[in-house]
């Protein structure tokens, strides 16, 4: 059986250590999760066959599920390489966003050209609470510009960035999420029994777990 695309972008990601599973020696998160996972997508970019098989999967995915559109956008910083990949393979235009204007010339929170004809999908390389990728399109939408939605590599799933997308009234899609990486690493013996079920169960209550 061919292996789906959402365990083979797993698969990539915990082999070159992108996402790494600590689950008794917990990663201290800026929100102050204390968190058996941590997740690095900027990895994947020195990888070439990875960041292909990404980019391909994005570029179905986008097809797929938003047929209509005709930008790229790239979220600064993490996803500015994987939308121009994307836009590559879908031979589109391109653009990214940053978090807030430049401090210096033009003062630009957006690179490349749109206007109100543009239906742009935002790219980005994970999901967490959805914040970064969510204020790139409110820029765009409070600039009239079209977001259709947003594609990225990984999701964690928590419920705050399935809230935050539903506020947004934004759909989003990703080529891999959390209980697929934790499967995967069980299948290639990267975590034991007891350290999937202990990681099942921060999915479940990430601020009430308990190593």
């Amino acid at each position: 059986m061919t292996q789906s695309i959402s365990s083979k972008i797993a698969t990539d990601l915990l082999k070159v250590k992108a996402v790494s599973l600590s689950p008794n020696k917990p990663y201290n998160w800026s929100s102050g999760i204390k968190a058996p996972i941590y997740t690095d997508n900027r990895i994947t970019i020195s990888y070439p066959k990875v960041r292909d098989d990404i980019a391909e999967g994005l570029a179905n995915l986008i097809k797929n599920k938003f047929p209509e559109v005709n930008v790229i956008g790239g979220v600064a910083t993490a996803g500015i390489p994987h939308a121009a990949l994307v836009a590559e393979k879908l031979n589109l235009p391109m653009i990214y966003v940053r978090s807030k204007p430049k401090g210096h010339g033009q003062g630009k929170q957006m690179e490349g050209v749109v206007d109100e004809s543009s239906k742009v999908v935002l790219i980005d390389d994970l999901l967490s609470t959805g914040h970064s990728v969510l204020n790139a399109a409110k820029y765009l939408t409070d600039n009239h510009i079209t977001v259709l939605g947003v594609a990225a590599i990984f999701t964690y799933g928590l419920p705050d960035s399935f809230d935050n997308f539903k506020k947004a009234s934004i759909d989003f899609d990703t080529l891999t999420d959390y209980p697929t990486i934790i499967e995967q690493a069980k299948i290639d013996n990267l975590i034991s029994e007891e350290e999937s079920v202990s990681l099942s169960k921060w999915h479940q209550d990430p601020w009430g777990w308990k190593r």
